[in-house]
């Protein structure tokens, strides 16, 4: 009875989701995160991530029953391998049991391309944890190399954007003195290996920590009057390119100018506690609905023009056990039962980040030692407001109904 609710009201959405907003979402990937108890199965979250235009997924495990759904679907994965596994993963046969077991085992039905190995280790002061990141890394890698799956898998690690010691201006990025030892390799790791660097960045830290001086507009990609960075008077409309550059900056000067970066989570929360500032589904929906029509664009940051945005977003559900804040449970696009988690506007389809204080979940919700200023209010500089992506819903109408009827019917069929 539950799984037929559940699959009425799925179906229901993405046939109103397919008809009213515009295909405009180009290769965003979605973070899925399970710390509750009342989520859908992953047979039911297949369809929930293709109507929202993830063709990315990143677990915060290696969940077979996730990887098994979502066999042949052509979605890539990201597996994680959590702190808690690090110091045994420095030992050759751990790591290839590891790989073997939650990727090889896998493959290719189910198409994981990278494993995310520790969250955000060198800002945890766990210095002995910090020891046993780079040895587990060159681990899981060795065992892939072994196995002859390097070549199709990668091995990274995310950060928390609190690596930074100096973020504003963004051409003046720098990685804190205390944490080179521990990042210099990693980065010469990444560059051998061909991997990203990972970040988790939140600007909504930002805006709670200090609403006085960090403008709303500034860090939900809306109208405002921005900032010029004085080195290289390159202007900025929102937080979250500005902390990508300064990423960029402080790689570049360490001599990784070449190592491509990726935001493996950013979001917004629809709910919080009293003294967080700023979460409400409607700054969520602003948040999420304008980056994701930026990645649409296809549009780089300042710094680097050219280069595609890579971002992941979090999450795909509001998740009911994790522990802190409130806001801590309501990152989430989709409540448990499939409906959204607040409305959805024209360009807000309602992919929402998240972060977390422990496994299995995202950002330690620490923002970097660097505060951005507010730049003034008054603009009319910025990105377009949410309505105007209005007219580019009717030249394909008919094709997403069509395509809403066909995915109607696969719902239909799961009842």
């Amino acid at each position: 009875m539950e799984a037929t609710h559940f699959s009425s009201n799925l179906a229901i959405f993405l046939l109103g989701f397919l008809i009213l907003f515009p295909l405009t979402i180009s290769s965003v990937g979605v973070n899925y995160g399970q710390i509750a108890n009342n989520l859908p199965s992953p047979d039911h979250v297949v369809p929930l991530v293709k109507a929202i235009g993830a063709t990315r997924v990143k677990l915060y495990d290696a969940d077979p029953k996730v990887l098994k759904a979502f066999a042949n679907t052509g979605v890539e994965f990201t597996v994680s391998l959590g702190n808690e596994y690090l110091s045994k993963m420095a030992d050759p046969a751990n790591a290839q049991q590891w790989v073997k077991t939650n990727v090889q085992s896998y493959l290719p039905a189910t198409k994981i391309t990278s494993i995310a190995v520790g969250n955000e280790v060198l800002t945890l002061n766990d210095t002995n944890l910090s020891g046993c990141l780079l040895p587990a890394m060159q681990g899981v890698h060795s065992a892939l190399v072994n196995l002859k799956l390097d070549s199709q898998v990668t091995v990274t690690t995310a950060h928390s954007v609190a690596i930074l010691q100096s973020s504003y201006p963004p051409s003046t990025g720098s990685f804190r003195q205390d944490l080179k030892s521990c990042i210099s390799p990693i980065l010469d790791f990444l560059s051998k290996t061909c991997s990203p660097f990972l970040v988790n960045a939140y600007p909504f830290f930002a805006y709670k920590a200090n609403p006085k001086q960090v403008s709303l507009d500034f860090v939900l990609f809306q109208p405002n009057a921005g900032i010029v960075d004085p080195a290289n008077n390159l202007h900025y409309d929102n937080m979250l390119f500005a902390q990508i550059d300064a990423v960029y900056a402080a790689l570049n000067r360490l001599g990784y100018k070449k190592l491509p970066v990726q935001i493996s989570e950013t979001g917004w929360p629809s709910k919080g506690d009293e003294d967080e500032i700023g979460a409400s589904p409607e700054n969520a929906k602003k948040y999420n609905g304008n980056l994701l029509k930026i990645i649409g664009q296809k549009k780089g940051t300042p710094a680097r023009p050219n280069v595609d945005l890579n971002i992941f977003v979090f999450a795909m559900f509001n998740e009911n056990l994790k522990p802190g804040p409130t806001s801590e449970r309501n990152y989430g696009l989709f409540k448990p039962d499939g409906t959204p988690a607040y409305g959805l506007g024209v360009s807000g389809i309602g992919v929402s980040g998240g972060n977390s204080t422990g496994s299995g979940g995202g950002s330690g919700g620490s923002s970097g030692p660097s505060v951005y200023l507010s730049p003034p209010v008054n603009s009319s500089n910025g990105y377009l407001a949410i309505s105007s992506a209005t007219e580019m819903i009717v030249w394909s109408n008919w094709r997403r109904l069509s395509m809403g009827l066909k995915m109607l019917m696969v719902a239909y069929l799961m009842c």
